[in-house]
């Protein structure tokens, strides 16, 4: 059975997934930053020329990930590599995977911060995004829905 905490989870991560497919689309498509009006002396303090490969990072890391994410949620698949990342034995490595998505946009977050030298209220925007998947993904009952049979 489904539990609102899973389809609130899915919620998160297809907000999550739908802003970075739409912003490092935009990025890839523009690796000047022309499109999205910024400029490229925002990367003066980072090892990039241009917005081209932190687009294909955000495009692919944060934007198509967590769709894929969403369909293991949903359908449980079997993995053997993706078992061999699975840092919790007893859970399925989708909700592993759920925790190191969280993972990956507070690490991004920070990285981009520390690249632009700046904080704007959507770093705090998406760090609580992070924050929040984090939460419900640890909330007992869906804790308990993608629990291995013992």
């Amino acid at each position: 059975m489904k539990t609102k905490a899973l389809y609130f989870l899915i919620f998160l991560l297809a907000f999550l997934g739908l802003g970075a497919i739409g912003g490092g689309g935009v990025l890839i498509l523009s690796p000047s930053g022309q499109l999205m009006g910024m400029p490229l002396s925002l990367l003066e303090h980072s090892p990039f020329t241009s917005f081209l490969i932190p687009g294909i990072i955000l495009f692919t890391m944060l934007g198509l990930a967590p769709f894929l994410l969403i369909f293991a949620l949903l359908k449980k698949p079997e993995s053997s590599f993706a078992e061999m990342l699975n840092c919790f034995n007893d859970m399925h490595w989708s909700w592993t995977f759920s925790i190191y998505m969280a993972f990956v946009l507070i690490i991004w977050i920070q990285v981009q911060m520390v690249f632009l030298q700046t904080v704007s209220w959507l770093h705090t925007f998406y760090i609580f995004l992070a924050l929040l998947i984090l939460f419900v993904c640890l909330l007992p009952g869906l804790r308990k829905e993608f629990k291995k049979a013992d």
